[in-house]
């Protein structure tokens, strides 16, 4: 059966093959979402019955993250596979605190490029662009982020649940070495990254299903995360668990949530 193309469905989206942005977004309760993403959500649903905890453990995360550098005199942020926009983006976490602050969006999924684009359209401090990780130079070299990011003053990267659609072959390690490389002293990593150790079975069957959408996970250990922080100051707690960063900055509604397949860090650039 053909899927019906709702009107906010961008022209040229392959509405028949499921991707990874939109399933996420229909775990977190989202709308923009095709059958196809849905299917995929429920059958990683049925795998992992505590997805949807997860997800929003990395939201949280994402939010006292924000927060956090915020209070180190972080003004810019480069938030690279941002997903579908929900509620308590970067940008509104970010502007409720300093409004000078700078956010760019980077997606490779042209749903949620247009999506974030009708939520920023008022927003001057903020934009998006369609743009794939594995092409970093390109990110920063593109006008739109340059002319809203200065590279010579510190920069936030935010890698949130990315960093695990990239195979080896990607050779993620030099593209998170290539993209820091570029950036000022002072700037920050961030990432989240799923992680077999504690459920190896459910991680074996979620990254099969994963297989069936354009980005295909490849789960990794605490060591192998632990390695993007590599030339980096790891800041306290170190390498943990997203439910557990800095409890005691201010979570939101979601602060409560657990999660024990997402490993984080973030590290500052000397």
């Amino acid at each position: 059966m053909t899927t019906t193309r709702p009107a906010w469905a961008p022209e040229g989206v392959d509405i028949e093959r499921p991707a990874a942005a939109r399933a996420y977004d229909y775990v977190l309760g989202g709308t923009h979402n095709f059958e196809v993403d849905r299917e995929l959500a429920r059958r990683l649903t049925e795998a992992t019955p505590d997805l949807a905890q997860h997800a929003r453990a990395n939201r949280a995360f994402l939010q006292r993250c924000t927060r956090h550098l915020l209070r180190q005199g972080v003004r810019q942020f480069l938030d690279l596979g941002s997903g579908i926009p929900a509620s308590g983006n970067v940008h509104e976490v970010a502007l409720a605190v300093e409004p000078d602050t700078r956010v760019m969006y980077v997606d490779i999924d042209p749903v949620a490029v247009a999506h974030s684009e009708q939520i920023l359209a008022d927003v001057p401090q903020s934009s998006i662009i369609h743009g794939d990780l594995r092409k970093a130079d390109a990110i920063l070299d593109s006008p739109e982020t340059r002319s809203l990011i200065d590279l010579d003053r510190p920069v936030a990267v935010l890698l949130l649940a990315i960093l695990h659609a990239m195979s080896d072959a990607d050779d993620p390690y030099d593209i998170v070495n290539r993209l820091m490389d570029r950036l000022a002293p002072g700037s920050y990593l961030v990432v989240s990254h799923s992680t077999f150790e504690r459920r190896p079975e459910e991680a074996a069957k979620m990254e099969e299903l994963s297989k069936q959408s354009p980005t295909a996970l490849r789960m990794r250990s605490r060591s192998e995360i632990t390695r993007f922080f590599d030339g980096l100051e790891v800041l306290d707690p170190g390498i943990t668990w997203v439910s557990q960063w800095h409890l005691e900055e201010d979570g939101g509604v979601f602060a409560a949530d657990q999660s024990d397949m997402l490993l984080c860090g973030v590290g500052r650039k000397p």
